[in-house]
């Protein structure tokens, strides 16, 4: 684990995202609005960052190449989110989620071209086997609302590039800054955005302002907030091609298991033969004898 710490640092992300997604609805199914949700993410990015400025005696890489790279990184994955909201909207779910899973492959396809990445045959075949995984494990049921116009599939394909342009980014400004500075800059892309998602709150419903509501929802999405911190630090030692998709299918496992034993939801044959790829796929790329 030690000589490989981008495992430990991924293994970090998938248990805080996994544990994330297992808890996040319930605030949402609480009366307290997604888009409200996003804001008590933004604002919990502000102490990890101060602890990651803390690691690094506040020593802050303020050139004009960090600003603007560690910015695209909190805009674009920011941005992202807030197009998901509004995608949901007006698209079906169960045709939105698996698309946009698949961001890992643009950030393949990006990091062989650019960062010259490479890895061996048998994560290969895992990182495959976790991206039609990834679809699987995204599966919802076909809702009987009918989509309404393409605007939402346009905002799919938005996020999709958006998500995956972010990662890539994360990895290539790796290269030249610390971790800390990129995570910090994306603590401000995520609160510049605050104002947007505050405008897309539908204040003709009623928000729930109890303890569910947004004291429950800062306690969960300061586990997203984590995650996001240690994927960064993933990034700094490993390859792009093995860990976003690992971080993209390993915290839905967690999730699910915690599903099953908090809500009773068992899964059904869908979501079971992507958890059983899921496994297989993150055994193999972690049973490498190359180091990523």
């Amino acid at each position: 684990m030690y000589k490989k710490p981008w495992l430990l640092y991924a293994l970090i992300t998938t248990i805080s995202w996994g544990v994330w997604g297992a808890f996040i609805e319930i605030p949402e199914k609480a009366g307290f609005p997604a888009t409200m949700g996003y804001i008590i993410w933004a604002l919990t990015m502000i102490p990890c960052a101060i602890v990651a400025l803390i690691i690094i005696k506040w020593k802050l890489e303020t050139d004009l190449r960090s600003i603007l790279l560690g910015l695209a990184v909190g805009l674009f994955g920011a941005g992202g989110q807030l197009l998901l909201f509004q995608a949901l909207r007006d698209g079906p779910a169960y045709i939105v989620f698996p698309f946009i899973g698949l961001y890992p492959v643009l950030t393949i396809v990006l990091s062989v071209l650019f960062l010259k990445e490479k890895t061996g045959k048998r994560q290969w075949i895992g990182i495959v086997i976790a991206l039609l995984a990834a679809v699987f494990l995204a599966y919802q049921k076909p809702g009987e609302t009918a989509a309404k116009g393409s605007l939402w599939l346009i905002l799919s394909i938005c996020v999709f590039v958006l998500w995956a342009i972010q990662s890539f980014i994360m990895k290539f400004s790796n290269e030249t800054m610390k971790a800390e500075s990129i995570f910090f800059y994306m603590m401000v892309g995520a609160v510049l955005l605050i104002p947007v998602a505050y405008f897309m709150i539908d204040f003709s419903k009623e928000i729930n302002w109890s303890f569910k509501g947004p004291y429950l929802a800062a306690m969960i999405q300061v586990l997203n907030s984590i995650g996001a911190l240690t994927l960064v630090y993933a990034l700094r030692y490993g390859k792009a091609i093995v860990i976003v998709p690992m971080v993209g299918v390993s915290p839905r496992l967690i999730t699910i298991v915690l599903s099953l034993i908090i809500y009773s939801v068992v899964p059904g044959p869908v979501l079971s033969i992507g958890l059983v790829m899921a496994i297989i796929a993150i055994i193999l790329m972690m049973e490498n004898k190359t180091d990523v």
